[in-house]
């Protein structure tokens, strides 16, 4: 029972090695989002960091910041969405499917 438990504990050191790297490797990553066709773009990496945003000069018109606004918001929003789905995609690969509570950071 003992040697059981034993490789138990190196299969899951091993993991959490795994997990570590996959995590570097998310931070390389990136999801695009635009929002308002393509006026306003954000790309967040693997950490869940926004890392860049564009904007068409088009769209900034002092009369209308709210409308600016609202395309950051929702290119932002749905560039994390789409990094949070690519994270739990590379996770799920290492833990087989097997939704383990909190590795994900939710």
């Amino acid at each position: 029972m003992h040697k059981g438990l034993s490789d138990i504990m190196k299969q899951a050191k091993k993991m959490q090695e795994k997990m570590e790297e996959v995590q570097k490797g998310l931070a390389e990553k990136y999801c695009e989002a635009s929002a308002g066709g393509g006026m306003v773009t954000a790309r967040v990496n693997g950490n869940m960091q926004l890392v860049s945003i564009k904007i068409d000069p088009s769209v900034v018109n002092p009369d209308d910041a709210e409308l600016l606004e609202d395309l950051i918001v929702a290119a932002v929003g749905e560039a994390t969405k789409r990094a949070q789905e690519m994270v739990a995609k590379e996770m799920g690969k290492l833990t087989m499917g097997i939704n383990i509570p909190g590795i994900f950071g939710k």
